[in-house]
């Protein structure tokens, strides 16, 4: 089934996917290649440092981890929220109000695709901008636990210089044992992000939702995903069982390169744009 991996110029490999894909409406599949022109780094791609993400079992099993974490969550919020998105997710949104794509799906906690003006957005894997309570599962406002420990650690972020960041609201830091992390306002219980850690399944009412969008599609098109975890990649298995083309645009291989009918080693954002170009009437 799959074709050639292709490694045209962005006008040419527009024209390409448009062939496969058809008039749509297509399902869109996004992964963190997308937002790399944004400034937030992947964990795969071809150029990425080698990363350890925290697991859900290291998060709730032990006080120093959630400490740890919480501090370098602290710093990484700050380079999240001056984040924009860029001119793929710009793109897509064109193409959302214009009908060639249904709906998007997104590996990313980045929020950049709602941003841009999509809709509707399945966040996949959750929200950097959300906590949830462990104990009572109340779900909050990311920026009004910042306030909360911006108190407890006055001047902690000002400390930090030329810091990296990493994936999903992240900061790289040696040392974090003096920062002091803050429970839940309500019931005094264990906060986490509304993001689902490695080792944590996906909710199923969600995974049932971009299921059903998948199935709604005449196509689904991946952007910026190396495919590697099961989450994302279960949706290219069905669009396949339901005999739907797929468009893989991603730079380097992915482990769906198989099931592909067209795949593409291509800048996202560019391509993306001028796919909107070529849709334009």
């Amino acid at each position: 089934m799959t074709e050639t991996r292709e490694t045209p110029g962005a006008v040419e490999a527009a024209a390409r996917i448009v062939e496969v894909l058809g008039a749509g409406p297509t399902a869109v599949l996004t992964g963190a290649g997308i937002s790399t022109d944004s400034g937030i780094p992947d964990y795969r791609g071809p150029d990425s440092p080698p990363r350890r993400p925290m697991t859900y079992q290291e998060f709730v099993g032990d006080a120093a981890f959630r400490r740890h974490y919480w501090a370098r969550n602290h710093i990484g919020l700050r380079h999240m929220t001056r984040t924009r998105p860029n001119d793929g997710h710009l793109a897509l949104a064109e193409l959302q109000r214009a009908g060639a794509v249904g709906g998007i799906i997104t590996q990313n906690v980045d929020t950049l695709h709602e941003a841009a003006g999509s809709s509707p957005v399945i966040d996949l894997h959750g929200r950097h901008d959300r906590v949830v309570c462990l104990d009572c599962r109340t779900v909050s406002d990311r920026a009004a636990l910042a306030e909360r420990l911006e108190e407890l650690n006055p001047g902690f972020a000002d400390e930090v210089d030329d810091v990296e960041i990493a994936p999903d609201a992240d900061a790289v830091l040696a040392r974090t044992e003096h920062f002091r992390v803050a429970d839940c306002a309500d019931c005094g219980g264990t906060l986490k992000p509304d993001i689902v850690y490695f080792g944590e399944n996906v909710p199923k009412p969600r995974v049932l939702e971009a299921y059903a969008m998948v199935e709604a599609a005449r196509a689904l098109l991946v952007v910026g995903s190396s495919l590697t975890v099961f989450s994302g990649r279960r949706f290219v298995k069905r669009a396949v069982e339901l005999g739907r083309p797929v468009v893989i645009l991603n730079r380097g291989e992915t482990r769906c390169d198989g099931l592909a009918t067209l795949t593409v080693d291509q800048g996202c954002s560019e391509v993306l744009r001028a796919l909107a170009e070529a849709r334009r009437p």
